[in-house]
């Protein structure tokens, strides 16, 4: 870690994720992220951490590309995803101009890593059976299409025609970013090639998927037999529900695993092969959103059980130890995300962690199990998880030891404040360094997005040390509609956006405030998705605020509906706008802009489909025709997050502009790129 923690530190700091363990439990490898050479983008690539923690990261890939989606065959070897360039492909294929991911196997003593698969509509995912050679990807090819030959075909028949249209004839159309269509995402399976062979001809084992696959999990019983995977359905006017198939890939016969009467995802089958455990959620209604618990499912019979009637948390992403006698997950809890195992034996569940927030639990490791874990004190980085509640430190990149973090310009604490009605909200503060009661620092308020969700983890795109090291204290408070605080919690704000939640928020405010170290006079809010729709309610609610940055923010929310990628499903919490808009109309920060006074900086990406770029828009016109002072800072080319490495350059600067002008009233600074 550098003295000054500047944007630039920022970046190179290694982005860890996707760790997984190999089939004997004795290699670790995980993905690591940094900036592309030529700073446009950002780049992973594969790293093989030493399981016996004596030496550091070894590299296993390198390409311009990069490589993503890791997981070990039973021989050991690496599948991976990756568009770097088939050596093989021809250059008449009609594919060789696009940024195609496809299949890759890095062989497990070294070697040259070679192309398995290239459909033309590139793989996403990829996992193998843990006693079979058998490999289960995903894959998006063109509805109808009989065979990747026919898939190629339509490919150059639209390029050569140059027709990007797509037909609709039902609901949803969109997803996050892009359109649905003209591919659909499809599971294939085919036996693992031997020597230098590739992948012939894969089995399509669901080749009517339409959107049932989209952004769904899925995993395979150890023999290979059997895929379980999420299921996503729609009605008529594309209310979702999602559900569990499990296919037999011998016949490619589907059986649904689950009952309408809950929602299931994130399956993970049993190494015995005879249960799969998921996650249940009750179905949300305006009047109450679902509970969560971790289920169990008899693959061969469909019947299933609660596992966790009794805790009053929410889990999430289940992992089945070596021996099949517990199942592992992660579960948000006070502000972080523990980790718990549940003793299939005694139907005890103990809290195994939550020192931190924990992913990507991998438990049959040799010398126990392994996690990334993360906070706001640091980035993720690999540890060993014991049974004392708390979590080591592995050895890995320099930059992730426990010295390094600890010069971070930020110094984070765990507050609370109380709501009016006496609940208790409990927030992250980080304060810079040199923060004292002689030299009170202003405050910036983060509101976090969901709205479902917590401030509980390192973030890559709302960095609180980039704001410390300018100066700034920053608060996350987690209000109602937070998870990790109980069903209840979650409750107070359902379909109440600018009641509890907003109370919340001021009360954490007021809390936080009452320390020395903190300039009550200087105070800004920024937040982006729900936490921009909260950043809007907040503008006309008060004036307490010098500055208010909402990025990605909802503002009139009939019009939401009916223009964000799954807009039905916005029903099950403020009901049919058809019928009956008037929670749509209360909820709706719009109907306050002749309270604002407070100056603005609205961020919006022109690819965001989850709150479209309509919304930003008519945020802007309203503001500007209110005599607000304000600011619009636009990318045409980013979605709902800025992911691009200048993009969140630029994003920084001018943030840290409008606040310095605004807070501390220096002059405005328009960023150098823009």
């Amino acid at each position: 870690m550098t003295d000054a923690f500047d944007f630039d530190a920022y970046l190179r700091l290694p982005r860890l994720s996707g760790l997984r363990v190999s089939p004997d439990g004795h290699r670790l490898v995980v993905s690591v992220g940094r900036p592309a050479p030529d700073g446009k983008k950002m780049h992973s690539s594969l790293w093989e951490l030493d399981a016996s923690e004596d030496e550091r990261p070894r590299r296993l890939t390198r390409s311009a590309p990069g490589e993503s989606a890791a997981t070990f065959a039973r021989d050991g070897s690496i599948l991976f995803t990756s568009t770097r360039p088939d050596p093989d492909r021809a250059p008449d294929d009609g594919a060789d101009d696009d940024d195609i991911s496809g299949l890759w196997l890095l062989p497990p003593n070294g070697g040259e890593a070679r192309p398995l698969a290239a459909p033309s509509g590139g793989v996403d995912a990829v996992v193998a059976a843990r006693d079979a050679d058998v490999v289960i990807y995903a894959a998006s090819v063109f509805p109808g299409a009989r065979d990747a030959a026919s898939d190629l075909e339509r490919h150059k028949a639209r390029k050569k025609a140059g027709v990007d249209a797509l037909l609709f004839e039902s609901f949803p159309i969109r997803h996050w970013d892009a359109y649905q269509g003209p591919r659909e995402r499809h599971l294939f399976a085919a036996p693992m090639p031997m020597g230098e062979d590739r992948i012939g001809d894969p089995k399509d084992l669901t080749p009517d998927a339409g959107i049932s696959l989209t952004e769904q999990g899925f995993d395979v019983t150890p023999d290979g037999a059997t895929i379980v995977t999420g299921w996503v359905t729609s009605d008529d006017i594309g209310r979702t529900d999602f559900g569990l198939v499990a296919i037999d890939r011998a016949t490619g016969e589907h059986r649904r695993l689950t009952p309408e009467d809950g929602w299931f995802d994130s399956p993970a089958c049993s190494p015995d092969g005879r249960w799969v455990a998921c996650v249940r959620s009750d179905k949300d209604v305006p009047e109450r959103i679902g509970d969560m618990t971790l289920w169990l499912i008899d693959l061969a019979t469909g019947e299933g059980r609660d596992l966790t009637p009794g805790l009053d948390l929410w889990p999430q992403h289940p992992v089945w130890s070596g021996d099949g006698t517990a199942i592992w997950f992660t579960a948000d809890r006070q502000g972080a995300g523990a980790v718990f195992r549940h003793d299939l034996g005694s139907s005890a569940t103990t809290m195994m962690a939550d020192d931190g927030t924990f992913t990507d639990l991998a438990v049959h490791a040799a010398g126990g199990p392994v996690a990334l874990s993360n906070s706001y004190a640091e980035p993720p980085h690999p540890v060993r998880l014991g049974d004392g509640g708390t979590s080591r430190r592995m050895r890995s990149f320099p930059e992730l030891d426990a010295d390094a973090v600890a010069q971070l310009p930020g110094r984070v604490e765990r507050v609370s404040a109380v709501a009016s009605d006496g609940q208790e909200i409990g927030s992250w503060l980080v304060l810079p360094r040199d923060a004292t009661a002689e030299a009170p620092v202003p405050l910036v308020v983060f509101v976090h997005g969901g709205p479902v969700g917590s401030w509980n983890a390192w973030t890559w795109r709302w960095n609180a040390h980039l704001l410390a090291a300018k100066g700034y204290a920053v608060l996350m408070p987690d209000p109602a509609i937070s998870t990790g605080y109980g069903h209840a919690f979650v409750q107070r704000g359902w379909g109440r956006w600018g009641a509890e939640p907003y109370t919340d928020v001021i009360a954490a405010v007021d809390g936080a405030l009452e320390r020395p170290e903190l300039d009550g006079e200087r105070t800004a809010l920024m937040g982006g998705s729900f936490g921009g729709y909260m950043a809007n309610w907040v503008a006309g609610s008060t004036d307490r605020f010098r500055a208010i940055v909402t990025h990605a923010s909802l503002w009139e929310l009939r019009g939401f509906h009916g223009t964000t990628d799954y807009g039905p499903d916005w029903e099950r919490e403020f009901g049919d706008p058809y019928a009956d808009p008037s929670r749509y109309e209360e909820w709706s920060p719009s109907r306050l802009i002749a309270n604002i006074r407070t100056p603005m900086l609205v961020i919006h990406g022109e690819q965001d489909l989850r709150v479209p770029i309509s919304e930003g828009l008519r945020l802007w016109t309203d503001l500007r025709r209110h005599n607000v002072p304000a600011r619009f800072l636009y990318f045409p080319d980013e979605n709902h997050w800025i992911l691009k490495p200048q993009n969140a350059r630029v994003w920084y600067e001018t943030v840290w502009a409008f606040l310095d002008e605004h807070v501390r009233g220096e002059d405005w600074r328009r960023p150098a790129l823009l």
